[in-house]
């Protein structure tokens, strides 16, 4: 049987934890909303790691994790963090899928998040996640599949970095400082370190079927859909996510578990309504 886990508040529920302790009775862990934003911190073994991208069930040798299409991916971030646990004796690249549809994160997502989160705070991260998702949808996303085609992702990074230099000096009077080559040779040396890892991740999952563990990130009440809108993630965080972050038809999901999970008093990261909130000592 396939499990989901939510969060069920704003986030920092504690879902790492409950996945690294379920994960263990698992074949497979998929992320699939979300990017860096997240942040899920397990112990194991008395070693602490921090994960922003990889889903935290890879912890466990025998377990392969997925970043399914749904996902925006900073390969630069996502590089270090492999790297970082394989340097405690633990393989990574070996047990890790990474969707060809997923799309990407580059330096100019993350000028154009601190622009944006300027002009009008909600209390982003600044990791660039709203900007991709926002350029996603403007169908001028670029997808890791296009990191195949040298020539091809020049000219979308190309385009891309007119678009968003022209921003920062028309509209936000600023100064643009990224260049093309570095943008693009930075990206294209992350992209050597994983390619091998790249394939349809969705089409891996309907073969699988079951034994599979699927992780969301943020929580509920942050879904832009039907969260508290605007101060909310860039994704759907709720089970909506599921069908479209992964690829997979919703009767693929009909018989699963889904766990909630929440922690005895709400906290919130960010600006936003929080009507519970304690503003005295205690």
């Amino acid at each position: 049987m396939n499990l989901v886990i939510l969060g069920a508040q704003w986030g920092d529920e504690g879902k790492g934890k409950v996945v690294a302790l379920l994960s263990e009775n698992y074949e497979v862990v998929v992320r699939y909303q979300g990017g860096s934003n997240a942040g899920h911190t397990v112990v194991i073994n008395g070693e602490k790691f921090i994960l922003h991208l990889l889903p935290t069930g890879i912890l466990h040798p025998h377990t392969v994790g997925v970043i399914a299409q749904g996902m925006v991916v900073d390969l630069e971030l996502l590089v270090k963090e492999i790297k970082d646990i394989e340097s405690k004796g633990l393989r990574v690249r070996d047990r890790l899928f990474i969707s060809d549809r997923a799309h990407l994160v580059l330096p100019y997502h993350k000028v154009l998040d601190s622009l944006l989160e300027r002009k009008g705070k909600i209390g982003t991260t600044l990791r660039g996640i709203g900007p991709a998702y926002m350029l996603k949808y403007a169908r001028k996303g670029i997808r890791v599949c296009d990191l195949g085609d040298k020539d091809r992702f020049y000219s979308l990074v190309k385009d891309n970095l007119e678009f968003v230099e022209e921003l920062c000096k028309k509209v936000y009077c600023e100064n643009f400082e990224l260049k093309i080559e570095e943008v693009v040779d930075r990206s294209l040396e992350n992209f050597e370190e994983v390619k091998y890892c790249v394939i349809d991740t969705s089409q891996y999952l309907l073969e699988k079927r079951e034994g599979i563990l699927f992780e969301g990130a943020q929580g509920t009440l942050l879904d832009v859909d039907i969260g508290t809108y605007p101060y909310v993630t860039s994704s759907n965080s709720s089970a909506l996510g599921l069908s479209a972050g992964t690829g997979l038809p919703p009767k693929f999901f009909s018989k699963a578990k889904f766990y909630g999970v929440s922690k005895a008093y709400t906290t919130r990261v960010g600006e936003g309504p929080f009507p519970t909130e304690l503003k005295d000592s205690t």
